[in-house]
């Protein structure tokens, strides 16, 4: 013969503690170099696109794509942690006349939620 234990009770568990401050939105990624999402640049010298991801639970992770050009840059991963990141990435023109380089940067934060994407597109005359 077997004991069964029942226990009365509520439904719900209280939680102990505190809910982690967190926004539940990804980072906000802001260019700020080029101001409008197209600029005509000339051919030669290397042109940077510069801005910054930013997040309240902390930046994770900061991806960059690029179409049209002949880089590619690592994902950046902080050392340390920063609710902002800023980056600049230089963009080759030499040689590259009649060329449009699509450049898009997005963010992950440290609850691993992706944010908005950023995007500017360079005309090399």
């Amino acid at each position: 013969m077997g004991i069964v234990a029942t226990a009365g009770g509520c439904l719900e568990r209280a939680r102990i503690g505190f809910e982690p401050d967190t926004d539940n939105e990804g980072p906000n990624t802001t260019i700020d170099v080029p101001e409008t999402a197209e600029v005509t640049v000339p051919e030669g010298p290397l042109y940077d696109v510069a801005g910054r991801v930013a997040d309240v639970d902390g930046v994770d992770t900061v991806y960059f794509e690029l179409f049209g050009a002949p880089e590619q840059f690592q994902p950046h991963v902080p050392s340390s942690f920063d609710d902002t990141v800023r980056f600049s990435i230089p963009i080759t023109t030499a040689g590259r006349s009649g060329n449009t380089v699509t450049i898009l940067v997005f963010g992950t934060d440290l609850e691993g939620v992706r944010g908005d994407t950023a995007m500017r597109r360079v005309v090399i005359e």
